[in-house]
Formats: C-alpha cells, structure tokens, sequence
C-alpha cells in the first residue's frame, strides 16, 4: 500500500511541477505511467487493503484537484482534458481490485487497457490524428484509435509475462480480442467515461473467455 502511495505522490509532483508547463503531456504522463502499479499488484495479500485503502482513497483526492473540486485545488492533469477523467481511472481501479483480487491478471489488462491503451490513444491521436470521427459527441482519430489497439497488444503481452499468464499464440488472440473490443468502447464513449469503460471492457471480456475455456 505504502509503494503506491509513494509512487504516486512520485508521479504527481513530476506531472504538477517538472512537467507544468506542458498540461496536455502533463495529464497523459500521469494517465500512462499510473499503469505501473499492475507491477505492484502482487505484493497485495488482502483484497480489503487493496481495494479500499489503496485504490479508493484516490478517488476523493483525484476528485479534489479536478475542476468541481470544491477546495478549487489548481491542478494541471486534471484541468487538461475531460475533468473527472482522473476520478473515473481511480473508481475502475477500486471496482477492479475488489471484484478480480483473486486473478490480479484481470485487474492488470483493466489497467493496461485504462492507462497505456487509452492514454497513448489521446496521445498519439493529438500528435498525429489526422482522420477525425465523431460518436456520440466526442472527437476521436483514426491514428489514435490504432495506437490504443496495439498499445494494449503491446504491454498486454508483458502484464502476461510478468503474471505467468503467457500460452503462446492462444494469449495472442485473445490480447488481440480484447484489444479489439476496448478500442471500439473507447472510441464511441462520450465525456471522459472511457476510463470507466475500457477498463471495465477488458477485463471483463477476458474474466468471461477464461471461463469459457
């Protein structure tokens, strides 16, 4: 619990003070280097700790440095982009750790497809997005779109390394699959809620094709 603490609070002084100057990157190096908490996840003996005093506590705090923040708590990564964004991120990770605790590999693809794949969609999509789309309200690209899909493939495959989850050209398909269904969730949901969403997609998606084989 204390070297996600740590971690964090790490990331958030290099998001809110080296990198304020540049609040877009600000916002999407903290969406993205969050993820390496799957790393962590093992460490983890207790689903209540997990769940409710490491994921959850985030959810009030990333809720007061947002735009609605009561307290008006100037916050860079929260003001770039949509404004609950980051509460969203932490609300998956709180449902994710509970609810999977036992196969921390579901909650590791929730957080591969929430920060990696859907971080470096914005990313790459503000970069380079050239062919725009537009569902229900939001502006999305196909550039970025792409990124996520083989972003998730990407460091998918290394959550399935490191979990031992790794069997070959079946482990393939199936980040492939999943990889596949986050990216059209995330592409069609509106307002900041694909932190919700695609987190969500993934590793339920995989939860079901596991006990389905």
């Amino acid at each position: 619990m204390l070297a996600v603490y740590l971690y964090v609070f790490i990331l958030i002084i290099l998001s809110e003070k080296v990198l304020s100057r540049y609040p877009v990157l600000s916002r999407k190096f903290l969406h993205i280097m969050v993820g390496n908490i799957l790393f962590i996840l093992p460490l983890f003996e207790n689903r209540y700790i997990m769940a409710f005093l490491a994921a959850a506590p985030f959810i009030p705090l990333t809720f007061l440095m947002s735009p609605y923040s009561p307290l008006k708590i100037k916050s860079k990564a929260s003001s770039a982009g949509h404004g609950l964004g980051l509460v969203y991120y932490s609300i998956s990770w709180t449902f994710l750790a509970y609810v999977f605790f036992n196969d921390k590999f579901l909650i590791a693809i929730g957080i591969v497809a929430m920060s990696y794949g859907d971080g470096f969609a914005s990313l790459f999509g503000t970069k380079f997005g050239k062919r725009k789309y537009k569902i229900f309200g939001d502006e999305k690209s196909i550039e970025g779109s792409l990124s996520m899909f083989f972003a998730i493939i990407l460091f998918g495959a290394i959550a399935m390394l490191y979990y031992n989850f790794f069997e070959g050209i079946q482990s393939i398909l199936l980040l492939i699959f999943i990889s596949f269904f986050a990216t059209v969730v995330e592409g069609i949901t509106p307002k900041g809620l694909d932190n919700l969403t695609v987190s969500l997609t993934a590793s339920i998606l995989c939860y079901g094709i596991k006990c389905a084989l």
